[in-house]
């Protein structure tokens, strides 16, 4: 009689440790086969155009005009045009009036700024006119902030006037 008594106390554990241990495994969730640049959010900017730069101005040594990819943008397009000239006034453009044109990420242009090599997107070297035509990366769930820098590479020396009009499609 001790030992059925022994015997389904000893069952009764078995079957308690059982159920303690058993996960409940959690349902299956589905999974998703579309990547998240596939999503067009219903403030997408597709379809529309963004003035970025319209301007002439100065360059005694660097210019950087900030500019930003709103969230969502799926192929972003920039491009414009850039023309230099020596000193004052639209004289002749040619050879004397290069300056170098750069497209820079936040960090590339914070990195440039403060001194240290930097990267770029984009650039373009010893030029007094530029036509510039560039697919920037998708700006997915978040905005993006980009830099047009213009840097004088006679620092110091005889300044430019730039006249510059770029715009971004998306």
């Amino acid at each position: 009689m001790l030992r059925r008594i022994y015997l389904a106390v000893l069952a009764g554990g078995l079957l308690l440790a059982n159920v303690a241990c058993t996960k409940d495994e959690p349902p299956d969730e589905p999974v998703s086969t579309v990547a998240p640049s596939d999503h067009v959010a219903p403030s997408s900017p597709v379809g529309s155009t963004q003035t970025i730069l319209q301007k002439t101005f100065n360059l005694k040594s660097t210019a950087a005009f900030p500019f930003e990819i709103p969230a969502h943008a799926a192929e972003p397009h920039l491009h414009g045009i850039f023309e230099s000239f020596v000193g004052q006034g639209h004289r002749a453009s040619d050879d004397a009036a290069n300056i170098d044109f750069l497209i820079m990420t936040e960090q590339h242009q914070a990195d440039f700024a403060s001194g240290h090599e930097s990267e770029t997107l984009f650039s373009v070297e010893g030029s007094h006119n530029q036509a510039v035509n560039f697919d920037l990366p998708a700006s997915l769930g978040q905005p993006v902030k980009y830099y047009l820098v213009f840097r004088n590479p006679t620092e110091g020396k005889a300044g430019r006037v730039v006249e510059a009009n770029f715009r971004v499609d998306f």
